[in-house]
């Protein structure tokens, strides 16, 4: 099969694909068994452009697991008392309770990649940003919270396309 754009040779065949994906949905399932008889708590971040498949991915993500145990935090621009607060405090609220995972679907890192090139923040909120982020990030390990981060990758011209067929953009 051709590549049809994909930044690899060949696409994989579909029913190896279902079939991956079902072994790994099993793994979730087991991961969310864990995490309630422990009590541990997860940090997923997905960053990247826009239509670089962050909903995709965590939509599969869930697809059998219980929603009782997993949120999904897109958290909209800024409100005026949020953007009076500290920078980090919006997520913060988000943060996940024992047995629970909570999947930023972008971050406190649109700081340093969106708001700048929107003109939301200033070249010293940036900075300021940078210097402060692997202090937040250590404190969230160290509280025992597990952290994971996913950049999803797609180049200009295949996010031109996806967006184009898109019927709504996301923020």
């Amino acid at each position: 099969m051709e590549s049809g754009g994909y930044p690899y040779e060949h696409k994989l065949d579909r029913k190896i694909y279902d079939a991956e994906l079902h072994d790994l949905q099993v793994q979730l399932v087991q991961l969310q068994a864990h995490l309630a008889k422990t009590g541990e708590r997860v940090i997923l971040l997905f960053e990247g452009r826009d239509a670089a498949g962050k909903g995709g991915t965590i939509k599969n993500y869930l697809a059998n697991l219980n929603a009782r145990y997993n949120l999904i935090a897109a958290l909209p621009k800024p409100n005026d008392r949020e953007r009076t607060q500290w920078y980090f405090q919006r997520y913060v609220d988000w943060f996940p309770a024992g047995s629970e995972t909570v999947l930023f679907d972008r971050s406190w890192y649109n700081r340093a990649g969106v708001e700048p090139v929107m003109g939301f923040c200033t070249p010293q909120q940036t900075e300021h940003f940078l210097e402060e982020v692997p202090h937040f990030e250590k404190r969230i390990t160290n509280d025992g919270i597990h952290l994971f981060k996913f950049w999803l990758s797609i180049g200009r011209e295949m996010q031109a396309q996806a967006v184009s067929r898109s019927p709504t953009r996301s923020p």
